[in-house]
């Protein structure tokens, strides 16, 4: 009966270590989206050299990458995901204390220890000094470590997990390094642009007050009216609101180009109207570029993400088996504090081996595996959202760049048309084969048009700012 007893405690705990030692599936993700192939995969830096090449607008980026706030909260990121993969990188080595206790233990009478010392001191065998005293006192000073055996990869696959982080949080700082580059740049031509647009307001208000300036005298010879001298006046206050107008645009964007530097308010030196007209982005041809698209910041930060996720899974699923922990001692052991340090009798060492597998709390780690595996979805899913949002602002920003390089072209003829309206009017005004309203409306027309062709070209370096931020330069 006895060995019948034993028999099924032996299976009993065969079973039970059998269950204990089970693990969960291995993760499977779905197929990955498939980017398409681009036969025009032409952009490179080339591309955005003349929209960086303004002496002023280098200046500006230096500043900003030393100085912005967010940028460097990035990098105290990368130092902290850096400080964790090193944790992760030694997690294998055994861990070395150096060990300094003292303690006492009075042992009862009806004890194994304290009948064992009592027995002890009667023996005829022991010197005077290892005679136990009652209470005890144990003193120990030496080294004490624990190494725990990476049988499954558990701690390789932490580490792997630690070091894709650390990738990612680089990745990061490199996607915000690109936005700030990007909002840094469209700030500047944003300026220019308003600076272009105030040139020309102040040049069509001369112009006006020319005008109201020839129509008063005209009224005062009786060729005009006070009517056509209240229009001409009044379309000349009403440019003069417009320059007002513009100018809070300017300290507006000024003010926010400073604080994307870590700066306070002050103004910004930058090109001229003129020298910042001259330079136009260079003529892209259009096609999605998969090579860059898959390099972009977010995208490569998705998948490294991914990687880290699949990692924690497989980490996860090895916490399910047994590990193996060694613990071994080595220092002097003594019960008097003057014969802790005689050597090599107060010399003592040791070590113990433990195998564990979990048992009892298999709910916990159920839990922890169900939460990295649903982390690795996420993180699947953030993947492919990040090349589905790439690819689609790389083609808008193509698409705009290409469109707004037609206007341009179309807008510049425009202008050119009626500034030439504007002076026949006048002429034709002055000689009275035209009225005043015809002068008002070619003037109103040629300052409506410049208008356009200078937020058309912003448009043309607003779509290269987008299209270099959109590849994640």
């Amino acid at each position: 009966m006895s060995k019948r007893i034993y028999q099924y405690a032996l299976y009993a705990c065969i079973l039970t270590g059998a269950g204990a030692c089970a693990t969960q599936k291995k993760l499977e993700l779905p197929e990955r989206i498939a980017v398409p192939v681009s036969t025009a995969d032409t952009l490179s830096l080339d591309n955005f050299s003349q929209l960086f090449n303004d002496s002023h607008l280098k200046s500006l980026l230096d500043s900003a990458l030393h100085n912005n706030y967010d940028l460097l909260s990035a990098s105290q990121r990368v130092a902290a995901a850096q400080a964790n993969l090193m944790m992760a990188r030694n997690a294998w080595l055994p861990s070395v204390n150096l060990a300094l206790s003292a303690g006492v233990d009075r042992y009862a009478d009806y004890t194994l220890n304290g009948v064992g010392n009592y027995d002890t001191n009667l023996s005829p065998n022991i010197s005077k000094d290892q005679r136990i005293p009652g209470p005890t006192p144990e003193y120990f000073a030496g080294i004490r470590s624990s190494w725990e055996i990476d049988l499954w990869g558990k701690l390789k696959q932490q580490h792997k997990a630690a070091y894709a982080r650390f990738l990612a949080s680089n990745e990061g700082r490199r996607l915000l390094t690109t936005q700030i580059v990007a909002g840094v740049t469209g700030i500047y031509y944003e300026l220019v642009a308003l600076d272009n647009e105030l040139a020309i307001i102040k040049r069509n208000i001369h112009l006006q007050e020319a005008a109201v300036a020839t129509v008063n005298i005209q009224k005062a010879a009786g060729r005009a009216t006070e009517l056509a001298v209240q229009q001409f006046t009044a379309q000349m206050l009403s440019t003069r609101a417009l320059e007002y107008g513009v100018k809070q645009e300017i300290a507006a964007l000024e003010n926010q180009l400073n604080a994307l530097m870590g700066r306070l308010p002050q103004a910004i030196t930058r090109s001229t109207a003129q020298d910042a007209a001259a330079i136009l982005p260079p003529a892209i041809k259009n096609g999605i570029p998969s090579g860059l698209l898959l390099q972009r910041p977010d995208v490569h930060r998705a998948e490294l993400e991914l990687a880290a996720a699949k990692a924690d899974v497989n980490a996860a699923r090895a916490a399910f088996l047994p590990s193996l922990a060694i613990t071994p001692y080595v220092g002097f052991n003594a019960f008097k504090a003057d014969l802790l340090f005689q050597s090599p009798a107060s010399i003592a060492w040791g070590v113990l081996g433990n195998i564990t597998a979990p048992l009892f709390n298999k709910k916990q780690l159920t839990a922890q595996y169900n939460l990295s595996r649903s982390g690795a979805y996420t993180a699947f899913y953030d993947y492919q959202q990040a090349i589905v949002n790439g690819y689609q602002e790389v083609a808008t920003a193509l698409n705009k760049v290409e469109n707004q390089q037609q206007a341009y072209n179309l807008k510049t003829k425009e202008v050119q048309v009626l500034q030439e309206a504007v002076s026949t009017a006048n002429t034709l005004f002055a000689t009275g084969y035209a009225n005043y309203l015809e002068v008002i409306t070619a003037q109103k027309n040629v300052l409506e048009a410049e208008l356009a062709l200078v937020t058309t070209r912003r448009g043309m370096y607003q779509g290269m700012v987008s299209l270099y931020r959109s590849l994640g330069k």
